[in-house]
């Protein structure tokens, strides 16, 4: 799996400015001592936390997102939330230690055994929403909230269970021309068109489906000092 870029300085990219898919967009301006940073440069993350209101920063965290022998889906979505967090978190340790750092990862599973990752490709995604149909995968959203200076650390795993319609192949072609979800997680935008092949969703987070848990992350924030509503 391609590793994100090495953590620059830091960083200095508040979200909501225009720019391409899975950049962060330049800005000079710096951070202030008790700014939020996301460890992640995806656009749908980046999105997701734009709705609690609060200014924040984009710094891609160096993370190898390799498997471990022996690990499970879920104990992946939490180790890696957890290093990605800390990735970027020990960046700016030195220079912004009240900084929040969000890491966050997803991982998913068909029936609760077979590991689904990102199709990449069209044939790819062909074949995991033709092994969806009908069935149901449960996505695994681990999230991390760490302070810069390590005196706040706290991780949570979401889980959301998503039961597919029975598909026909018609039907997988024409949304996935249509969409293109490959960089997504079992082949659907559950926030787009993808809703259109979901028989059910379960979940305590309805956010988490699509990343970023903001439930549980609004919990987190306000635990360590940064409530989204201010009081």
């Amino acid at each position: 799996m391609t590793q994100a870029p090495p953590p620059s300085s830091p960083p200095t990219t508040p979200a909501g400015a225009t720019a391409p898919a899975e950049t962060a967009p330049p800005d000079s301006r710096p951070l202030r001592t008790s700014s939020l940073v996301l460890a992640s440069t995806s656009r749908y993350r980046r999105e997701l936390l734009e709705r609690l209101g609060l200014p924040f920063a984009v710094q891609a965290p160096r993370v190898d997102e390799q498997a471990l022998p022996g690990e499970t889906p879920r104990q992946l979505a939490h180790r890696l939330s957890e290093a990605k967090a800390i990735a970027v978190a020990d960046a700016l340790a030195a220079t912004a230690p009240a900084t929040l750092v969000i890491g966050s990862d997803q991982t998913a599973t068909l029936d609760g055994h077979q590991s689904i990752g990102k199709p990449g490709d069209h044939a790819r995604a062909v074949e995991q929403l033709t092994a969806a149909s009908g069935r149901t995968l449960t996505f695994h959203s681990g999230m991390t909230l760490r302070r810069a200076d390590g005196s706040y650390h706290r991780t949570v795993v979401v889980d959301t269970r998503v039961r597919f319609r029975s598909l026909s192949a018609a039907q997988i072609d024409a949304y996935l021309r249509r969409e293109q979800p490959y960089d997504c997680a079992g082949s659907a935008k559950a926030e787009a068109l993808g809703i259109a092949l979901i028989e059910s969703l379960q979940s305590d987070d309805p956010t988490a489906i699509v990343g970023l848990p903001l439930i549980a992350l609004t919990t987190l924030l306000t635990e360590a000092g940064l409530a989204p509503l201010g009081v």
